[in-house]
């Protein structure tokens, strides 16, 4: 029989650590157990977050199959910024840091304290990268259990979620909804606990680590308020005993296939373009080769099929209904476009675990369409490369807002001057709206921009503006919208030199962004151009922006 418990051994059976087992009999562990594997229930929860609220509940559910399997299950906790009560404020720096410190906890806890395997609950989007991180740095039995999603909230019938309330913020100061009505949304737009609605970025990350394997099935697409979420609860922990027993480890599941299975997976779905920097960090975990390269070459040869928020109508509920994940990674292996025989943590082959699945049904089901009658042909994430990113950036074009804009600069220096701006009308149709020191070193942090491109949908302005920006935009913004723009403007790059009024040209079918001003000029500007002092002078955000890496190599925190 394998041994299962050869990490725990050094401190449960070594006759020379005897302080360590007095310890574990101290916390109820009797001789038996000792002899158990040890398995770390590591758990997101905490109460100030609806994606995060219900987690330690779970992860009793998870601690209990464990038990059942006849293993130790031991709770731990880490922490979590929510996205969406930072977002627009200065908390929102503190956002991406997260994921990396989650990782960094996970791995200590796990390696420090001698477990065998480690089950991680997750909600808000940075928890999910954040795990897999660690799960992939371990390298030990490991399954990931999602959250699960909001049920949607309602206004007049129609169907509201987080950005509902965002967006309402833009409707009100246009005038084109009272305060009433705006302080209805908003209380109705979260009824209770799970991760935002719609195909954001916490539903992105928990689809895409589905089709990695890193889950159960249905992980992704369990609503948080169901029996089917305490079920899978319970499964994952019972499943760890097969994935000790096999020794099948995270390495041997998240493979350059299993990651481009995830990136076309999302961008069928529309996912967020938070997924670009996860995706990379995680391929750097993995020790993958995954580039921008890699992840455009998927986008040009992958149509874009969901009519999921934020650019579409449905939300992840209506998705688990039509048959969840599982449903769309069928109809994915039927079109020849999944590989399916990457191995998943449930000891099968991706393929083994949907061949009693149904794909899609489309007469039925109106969420996903056919592949042959896709909403826009190529994916909606693309990279751009020109003179105002020669490192790239990442735009997320659904088709429904145009392939092109060019127009004039409008230049703010921080996300709060931009808000300033467009909510005052200083925004006028056909500007580009540039917003920049707000990058990985000049955030520090590199914040979402969701605020403004909610100001700009709600003022129906969606068509008529773009935003570029070297900040990063939330899985819920829509619109012509651009960024990750690399090298940053904190280090000099292009993006720093823009004025006011330089014409400014997005192609997303050619795949550039420009600033038309000629390399003399640009040359110029440079030579009377200082960096400002970064706006964080010590704590956690002033190492994380002597330590980040740029955002087209994910933004880590382990390249010295």
């Amino acid at each position: 029989m394998k041994e299962l418990n050869k990490h725990s051994k050094q401190i449960t059976q070594d006759g020379s650590q005897p302080a360590a087992q007095a310890m574990l009999h101290a916390i109820g562990l009797d001789e038996s157990d000792l002899n158990k594997a040890f398995v770390g229930v590591a758990s997101t929860g905490f109460e100030g977050n609806p994606c995060n609220m219900h987690l330690n509940d779970l992860a009793v559910h998870v601690k209990r199959g464990v038990t059942h399997a006849g293993l130790n299950g031991l709770i731990f906790n880490t922490i979590g910024i929510s996205d969406g009560i930072s977002m627009g404020t200065a908390g929102m720096r503190y956002s991406l840091p997260s994921r990396d410190l989650i990782a960094d906890s996970m791995e200590s806890v796990v390696t420090g304290m001698s477990y065998d395997a480690m089950v991680a609950i997750v909600g808000c989007d940075k928890n999910m990268p954040g795990a897999l991180m660690a799960m992939l740095r371990v390298n030990r039995p490991s399954i990931m259990v999602y959250g699960g999603t909001i049920a949607p909230g309602y206004h007049n019938g129609q169907k509201l979620d987080v950005v509902s309330a965002f967006e309402a913020w833009g409707q009100k100061v246009s005038g084109a909804i009272d305060d009433a009505t705006f302080k209805d949304i908003v209380k109705h737009a979260c009824p209770g606990p799970g991760a935002c609605g719609g195909m954001y970025t916490a539903n992105t990350m928990a689809s895409a680590i589905e089709a990695m394997g890193m889950t159960l099935p249905y992980n992704s697409s369990n609503p948080a308020n169901s029996a089917e979420k305490v079920i899978e609860c319970e499964e994952a922990g019972k499943n760890m005993l097969k994935l000790l027993e096999l020794d099948l480890k995270p390495r041997e599941i998240v493979t350059k296939k299993s990651l481009e299975n995830a990136f076309r997976l999302i961008t069928l779905l529309g996912g967020s373009t938070n997924a670009v920097l996860h995706l990379l960090a995680i391929a750097r975990a993995a020790d993958i080769e995954f580039k921008l390269s890699d992840m455009q070459h998927i986008s040009d040869t992958t149509p874009f099929i969901a009519d999921l928020k934020p650019s579409g109508s449905y939300v992840m509920e209506d998705l688990h209904n039509a048959g969840g994940i599982p449903a769309v990674l069928k109809t994915m292996l039927v079109d020849g476009i999944l590989h399916g025989d990457q191995k998943t943590i449930t000891g099968a082959s991706l393929a083994e675990n949907l061949a009693d699945v149904a794909p899609l049904n489309f007469e039925t089901q109106k969420v996903v369409f056919p592949i042959h009658e896709p909403i826009k042909s190529t994916g909606h994430i693309q990279i751009l490369y020109g003179n105002l990113a020669s490192e790239g950036a990442v735009a997320k074009i659904t088709g429904k807002e145009g392939l092109r804009f060019a127009g004039p600069a409008r230049v703010f220096n921080s996300e709060e001057i931009a808000n300033e701006g467009i909510s005052s009308g200083g925004v006028q149709k056909g500007d580009v709206i540039v917003i920049r020191y707000v990058g990985p070193k000049g955030g520090p942090g590199m914040p979402e921009m969701l605020k403004p491109t909610s100001a700009i949908m709600g003022a129906g302005l969606g068509k008529e503006v773009a935003l570029i920006t070297d900040g990063r935009f939330s899985g819920g913004s829509h619109g012509f919208v651009v960024g990750h723009i690399t090298p940053e403007a904190q280090v000099g790059g292009v993006i720093g030199l823009v004025q006011d009024g330089d014409l400014i040209q997005i192609d997303a079918e050619a795949n550039t962004l420009q600033v038309h001003v000629s390399d003399a000029e640009l040359e110029k500007r440079k030579s009377t151009w200082q960096a400002p002092p970064l706006k964080a002078g010590s704590g956690a955000l002033y190492k994380y922006a002597h330590t980040v890496s740029t955002a087209s190599k994910g933004c880590t925190t382990d390249e010295f």
